[in-house]
């Protein structure tokens, strides 16, 4: 028998999506049967993590993991990664509610070939107590590197992972990360850091920039893909999502996808099966202050047109991209395009641009945007559109 085809997304130098590949390799059933014939499902509430401010991993760690889930992925027909047959990858993901609804990364259980992007045929997650359960992708969000899945909750012992709020992370603040990095055979594994950074743009599965990311230097390897980083309060803020690395493992530099893009993915992907985002088709720069003052623009802030795609939005709605160009610090730069300065009244910053904002909306909403051309400033209303693969804003 060939040896199984063993998958791990690690690429030198690179963004790297920090789903293992190898196949979870033979086991016994020890404890499953049993717990397949008990006929109820028991949820367990969790509550009053960090209420004194502190920051217990110990107790986040003993509280939460049975609320994490080690994700098995195979991708050719008939295989099964039991009995290490076929090619498989391997993940981590979490429990969001007592029906069985399991969050992870799109790229756990999805696979680009020549073909284009093919679903996982079988789908199977492992509990902490033993439970090993076949799961079916309800949707996923490849924009946003997202998948929601869903299990028979019948005889399990589910514990939900709780969403936390974008407005509370901050830079310094210890987090937990908990998955299963190389595989079941490091399932359930503890890491702990520090918020390193925020407001970073990560690569999704599309061409499209995942915006607000969260930089952390807890550890992150193949395998913590789809696992929860949690805060002080046993609140998710993110899905472990990538690495930049040089070796292909966790080098203090890893990715969360915000819990911000989460918490819109997973709503739309239970409600609808898939995320419509909104499209405005420009290719922007972001103005820092130096180079407003060269192009002689009275703001302190925008998203400089360098392109608008044909047949899109913003086309329709005559904005325009610069014709000429300049060299400044460096780099060529458009000149003589559309500025947009604020979107629905709300001006745009280095740290909240253009591209964050249009990916907050979704495909119909109608925006008001503030435009500066040739000094003067005019407000458009523009319907979006939706979004295509491998559109920009």
């Amino acid at each position: 028998m060939a040896p199984p085809v063993r998958r791990i997304a690690a690429l030198a130098v690179a963004l790297v999506l920090a789903a293992a590949g190898c196949d979870s390799g033979g086991d016994e059933d020890t404890g499953a049967s049993a717990a397949r014939k008990v006929t109820t499902t028991r949820v367990q509430v969790v509550e009053g993590i960090g209420k004194e401010g502190g920051f217990d991993p110990g107790q986040i760690y003993e509280r939460l993991s049975p609320g994490v889930v080690t994700i098995t992925s195979v991708f050719e027909g008939g295989a099964n990664p039991l009995e290490d047959e076929g090619e498989a990858g391997q993940g981590s993901g979490f429990v969001v509610d007592g029906e069985g609804h399991i969050a992870t990364n799109a790229h756990v259980v999805t696979l680009d070939d020549i073909s284009g992007t093919k679903s996982a045929e079988q789908i199977y997650v492992t509990f902490l107590d033993g439970n090993r359960v076949p799961a079916e992708i309800v949707g996923t969000d490849p924009n946003a590197d997202v998948a929601l899945l869903k299990v028979n909750p019948t005889g399990l012992k589910l514990t939900p992972l709780h969403l936390g709020a974008p407005e509370t992370i901050e830079v310094g603040e210890p987090v937990a990360a908990i998955g299963s990095p190389f595989g079941e055979q490091q399932s359930q594994s503890l890491s702990v850091g520090v918020i390193s950074a925020l407001d970073r743009s990560i690569q999704s599965l599309t061409r499209f920039q995942i915006g607000n990311a969260i930089q952390t230097d807890a550890a992150i390897n193949p395998g913590n893909s789809g696992g929860p980083l949690l805060d002080p309060q046993g609140r998710v803020i993110g899905i472990n999502a990538q690495i930049r690395s040089r070796s292909g493992g966790g080098e203090g530099v890893g990715f969360a996808v915000p819990v911000g893009a989460v918490r819109r993915s997973l709503r739309e992907l239970r409600d609808n099966g898939r995320v419509d985002y909104g499209y405005l088709g420009v290719g922007t720069l972001v103005l820092w202050p130096q180079l407003a003052d060269r192009l002689d623009l009275h703001v302190g802030a925008g998203a400089l047109v360098q392109e608008v795609e044909e047949g899109s939005p913003a086309e329709d709605a005559d904005i325009e991209a610069g014709e000429d160009e300049i060299t400044f610090q460096g780099r060529r730069v458009p000149a003589g395009g559309d500025v947009i300065v604020a979107v629905n009244g709300k001006r745009l910053t280095l740290h909240e641009d253009l591209a964050d904002v249009i990916s907050s909306m979704s495909a119909g909403d109608t925006v008001r945007l503030e435009i500066l051309r040739d000094g003067k400033r005019r407000t458009v209303k523009v319907e979006l559109g939706r979004r295509p693969a491998g559109s920009r804003e």
